[in-house]
């Protein structure tokens, strides 16, 4: 049987979001396990996949770019000999894809010569014929690219009126139609939907030439065109007078919010260096989880497989088998595929495992890491975690990190209480610039917003700080995290890993929290 192939047409922002007719897919998914099946292969699953991605890019007036992509194709992952062998095809045909099958289990034979161990992959049943999709209300690929030009450039508008000299913003709207077969008999059909709304606000100081930024304060999220619908419920006024918010984001109000807070930090106190306590805000702490907690508790990592891309693990097994102390007892961080509004979310991983919620760490302690199907029997598991995860149908899917959140406080605590006991500190918001080291052990965080706190109060914005940690030492001087009342997610858009490089996106939720005696730097100082 012969499908038409779908690529290379071009495509209007209002037809995107046709989805693929499903009956196209499973006669190639069907193709390719036959062929694989009659080639040798032990094991075959197909990703039938759809990637739609749009971007809107302005600055002031006027619109720099729209981007409308559209990737289509199929690849195909074997186990041959006891070893992967992966291809793909743009050529959506049920005679290309059982072509791209058996190239992969050539590759496969060719892999097993050279391989120590063969591939044990922990059991799956298969599924079925099943469906997940994001719960969306309004699919952001069909609204009018027109509607989302007058958003952006109605935020610039606001934002320069309220004093920015300069003001980008942008848009991103990503859906991934994923269908994916294996020889475990499941046949997955998946409907993913991203959105980020980033910008920009600067202001200058004419006479000195001097100049401060300060970024939007959102979230990405796993939600469709409705996250832009500013719900009253899901805003936050917190101490100092910053907005935050929840699963719902009023643009307007944060740009003319950034327009105002660039200006002042202008005259803003340099930070004077030193140790304080912080009371960290969730659009700051999640950049913080995913550096420190997040990648290093990726197992690929922790055994030394990816090292050339910002490194390898502290936190290697020994740790876990000894009881180590990620943190303070209050510290509790734990993964989950299922979080609603997440970048994350999905019903089943690129492996066709149904997604679920683990812990990392419980009570300060670590007890366990981030693993796929041909990794769990390395910690005594017989179940995958369901963290596996290929940007394209033409990239083979690999470990990556699931949504790792910082669990919220036991105790009725408010974000006003907590500032109320803090003598000498600083309140941090949102992602600044970051470093870390090889290991993901010793790092440094900057913010958009530092507000210094003397004897509970806030006492206004301090510039040129940023928080230095090593991972272990900071989260046990955790001392107090907020109620689930102020648990809120952040999130990267664009996390890379792998080489060939990939991109994924991942949620981090935490609320509020404080932590003692943590080391400030002042990164305006100069040296000499």
């Amino acid at each position: 049987m012969l499908v038409p192939s779908l690529l290379g047409r071009a495509v209007a922002a209002e037809v995107l979001a046709t989805p693929m007719d499903a009956a196209l897919k499973k006669p190639l998914a069907d193709a390719g396990l036959e062929a694989a099946r009659s080639s040798g292969a032990s094991y075959c699953d197909v990703r039938v996949g759809r990637y739609l991605r749009q971007y809107v890019m302005t600055r002031e007036d006027r619109v720099e770019n729209v981007v409308n992509e559209e990737s289509l194709g199929a690849g195909i992952r074997v186990i041959a000999n006891g070893a992967w062998g992966f291809a793909a095809t743009n050529v959506l045909t049920t005679q290309a894809v059982a072509d791209a099958a058996r190239r992969a289990t050539a590759i496969a034979r060719a892999n097993a010569r050279l391989q120590e161990e063969p591939v044990q992959l922990a059991p799956v049943t298969g599924v079925g014929e099943v469906a997940w999709r994001t719960p969306i209300r309004r699919n952001g690929m069909e609204v009018p690219l027109e509607e989302k030009v007058d958003l952006l450039l109605g935020v610039n508008a606001a934002a320069m009126a309220a004093g920015a000299d300069f003001f980008s913003s942008r848009m991103f709207v990503i859906n991934e139609q994923k269908y994916f077969a294996s020889t475990d008999g499941s046949y997955i059909d998946q409907d993913v939907h991203r959105i980020w709304v980033p910008f920009t606000a600067t202001a200058v100081d004419k006479a000195s030439g001097k100049f401060r930024t300060r970024d939007g304060l959102s979230a990405p999220m796993g939600m469709g065109y409705e996250y832009l619908d500013a719900d009253p419920s899901q805003r936050f006024e917190m101490p100092g007078g910053v907005v935050a918010y929840g699963r719902s984001y009023d643009m307007r109000e944060d740009a003319v919010a950034a327009a105002r807070q660039a200006r002042e930090k202008l005259s803003a106190r340099s930070v004077e260096p030193g140790r304080y306590d912080l009371v960290v805000d969730p659009s700051n702490l999640f950049l913080t989880i995913h550096e420190n907690v997040g990648h290093p508790l990726e197992l690929d990592r922790v055994l030394g497989y990816e090292a050339n891309y910002a490194g390898t693990s502290f936190a290697t097994l020994d740790k876990r088998e000894s009881g180590y102390r990620y943190g303070s007892d209050i510290v509790s961080f734990f993964a989950d595929k299922t979080q609603p509004g997440s970048l994350g979310a999905v019903g089943y991983d690129d492996e066709g495992v149904k997604t679920k919620q683990w812990d990392l760490v419980r009570d300060g302690i670590l007890v366990d890491y981030q693993a796929t199907r041909d990794q769990v029997h390395m910690l005594g598991k017989t179940e995958s975690d369901g963290c596996s995860y290929a940007d394209s149908w033409s990239s083979i899917q690999f470990q990556r990190m699931p949504n790792v959140s910082l669990e919220a406080g036991k105790t009725p605590l408010s974000v006003k209480d907590m500032v109320s006991g803090v003598e000498r500190g600083l309140y941090v918001h949102g992602r600044g610039s970051y470093s870390i080291d090889q290991q993901r052990y010793n790092a440094q965080f900057g913010g958009q917003l530092f507000y210094e706190i003397r004897n509970g109060e806030i006492a206004g914005l301090v510039e040129d700080a940023a928080y230095q940690i090593r991972t272990p030492e900071f989260w046990n001087a955790c001392s107090a995290i907020c109620d689930e009342r102020d648990f809120r997610l952040g999130g990267s858009f664009f996390d890379g890993k792998g080489q060939p490089g990939q991109v994924s996106a991942v949620s981090h939720g935490s609320a509020t929290t404080r932590f003692d005696g943590i080391n400030i730097i002042n990164t305006a100082r100069n040296l000499g």
